[in-house]
């Protein structure tokens, strides 16, 4: 689940980026990090730590809309143990979508 994250933080980055709201160097400014290496991110060249993932998140305030998806979690409804979490999961997503 976690790559699927990851993926998806970055296509949000590079959706940011190309819509003019952030340059890469303005990015790498408010995340406190080089521009190399933010540009480096999102060519996928290198892989951000889920440490680094959780920065970006928390600094950018990334919505959970942008990150998770319904059809994301179908997958997790298969599992019973799982199926309460997936179930408040997605009545999160939802109420994120209506706000």
């Amino acid at each position: 689940m976690f790559a699927l994250l990851r993926k998806r933080l970055l296509e949000y980055l590079i959706n940011v980026i190309r819509s003019g709201e952030m340059t890469e160097r303005g990015l790498a400014r408010r995340l406190n990090a080089s521009q190399p290496h933010i540009h480096n991110i999102l060519k996928g060249i290198k892989s951000p730590s889920p440490a680094f993932c959780d920065h970006i998140i928390e600094v950018l305030r990334v919505p959970a809309s942008a990150l998770l998806r319904p059809e994301d979690l179908e997958g997790v409804r298969k599992r019973p143990g799982l199926a309460v979490i997936a179930d408040a999961e997605q009545k999160w997503v939802s109420t994120l979508r209506r706000g």
